[in-house]
């Protein structure tokens, strides 16, 4: 977005008209705001966040679809500005529209505020049918922006639509443009706002758990808390009884046939069931009536394509933020190793080799030797000794289990062990048999 279609006033010199309050303050009424810019200007982004500070708000920005998604998926905003264009030379506003397709998509109720030129009428009349609560015309007023934004964030969702209010803390957005996890976006969209029993399967560390809580936010009960049953505990099936929310059961494939009977019979009828398994083939048919009509399987990292360079860049910024430190860049190389690598504990553990590079890096990149571990040093004497050392003590034990059980016949032990006579006599006189 050009700064030339800003108004004059945007920026920290203000009208009286823009302050929210005497002396520059807020309003002590008024509610602070989470807002997230989506602007790949990042003039426009400072000019804003004095106007928006003064105002009582906080500003985050991102300078497009890609960082905009992943900051979404790290917190939660009351209302988002967003701009239409973000590549050089790029005017009809497809790649904003696009991005506002999918933000209403994930989340019907989300508050979008459109950005857009004077000439760009029809594509915020474009943008207020995809969903937008409002748009906002260069150049504006900061008062009327702020006004906008305020009234967007306290809109009532129109009432054909679910009123989403997610009660945990961090968003459950899923991050992924491969074909496999638009496949998985598009099951939780159709069967989320349903009272469905949905399994979700997939590796163990792949996001089974983030996708439960992105049902959860488009169900019913998502204003409330979600409960968690871990079934192999026998302490938690107290806590089925008298539950009318969304339960939340993991592992019911590893239950015995009786003890799945009785989760069957101890589940609370009003209650939304959803499960974490590894193989939902082995919930007997009658539970999976009721907890796996629908199943959603994660594919591994491996079969997601680029989306584990998404992910990377997601976790760069998420614990960047978390440990106080600049966003480091990813290096070509780095790139390679997070696309190459088969990660063990999947997504979670990718997350957690960012996590530590961005701990241990000390410049502006991450290069890929900060991203693998360190290969193994090779085996000195003392570890070959032991070893041949192992080696020798489990040929002396199968040895004596063969002589055992052919009664010390040795021509019947060496043909079990698939020795001569000859060489099963030279084992058993080293080994003293």
């Amino acid at each position: 977005m050009n700064t030339r279609f800003l108004s004059s006033d945007v920026g920290p010199h203000r009208s009286s008209t823009d302050a929210s309050s005497t002396n520059g303050q807020p309003d002590a009424t008024s509610s602070a705001l989470a807002i997230l810019l989506v602007d790949d200007n990042r003039h426009v982004a400072e000019s804003l966040e004095v106007a928006v500070r003064l105002a009582g708000h906080s500003l985050d920005r991102a300078d497009g679809p890609e960082e905009a998604l992943s900051r979404l998926a790290a917190r939660r905003y009351d209302v988002i500005l967003l701009d239409l264009n973000y590549s050089a030379r790029r005017t009809d506003g497809g790649e904003g529209l696009a991005l506002l397709g999918r933000l209403m998509a994930d989340d019907r109720s989300v508050r979008v505020v459109v950005i857009t030129a004077h000439s760009g009428i029809r594509i915020a009349v474009e943008a207020m049918r995809a969903g937008a609560c409002d748009f906002v015309m260069k150049p504006w007023r900061n008062a009327d922006l702020l006004a906008k934004l305020e009234h967007a964030a306290i809109r009532e969702a129109p009432t054909t639509l679910p009123i989403i209010r997610p009660a945990e803390n961090l968003p459950a957005t899923l991050i992924g443009e491969s074909a496999a996890m638009t496949r998985v976006r598009e099951l939780v969209r159709r069967v989320g706002p349903t009272m469905a029993g949905v399994v979700v399967t997939g590796p163990s560390g792949s996001g089974r758990t983030l996708v439960a809580s992105a049902l959860h936010a488009t169900s019913t009960h998502s204003g409330e808390p979600i409960t968690r049953i871990d079934l192999r505990d026998a302490d938690n099936w107290a806590r089925l009884s008298g539950n009318g929310g969304t339960l939340l059961l993991r592992h019911p494939d590893r239950l015995d046939e009786v003890e799945q009977a009785r989760l069957l019979d101890q589940l609370p009828e009003a209650a939304r069931i959803i499960a974490i398994a590894e193989d939902a083939t082995r919930i007997s048919p009658a539970l999976a009536r009721r907890v796996a009509t629908v199943e959603i399987s994660l594919p591994p990292l491996s079969a997601r394509g680029d989306d584990a360079l998404l992910l990377a860049r997601h976790f760069v910024r998420v614990a960047a933020e978390r440990h106080g430190r600049p966003a480091p860049q990813l290096t070509a190389a780095a790139e390679g190793a997070v696309l190459r690598a088969d990660w063990p504990d999947q997504v979670r553990g990718l997350a957690a080799a960012i996590e530590r590079a961005v701990l241990l890096g000390d410049g502006a990149v991450i290069d890929a030797a900060l991203l693998l571990p360190p290969a193994p040093p090779p085996p000195t004497k003392s570890d070959v000794s032991v070893s041949r050392f192992d080696l020798e003590e489990n040929e002396r034990g199968v040895i004596e289990a063969a002589l055992r059980e052919h009664h010390h016949n040795v021509t019947h032990a060496a043909a079990a062990l698939g020795l001569s006579r000859g060489a099963l006599y030279r084992r058993m006189e080293r080994y003293g048999l």
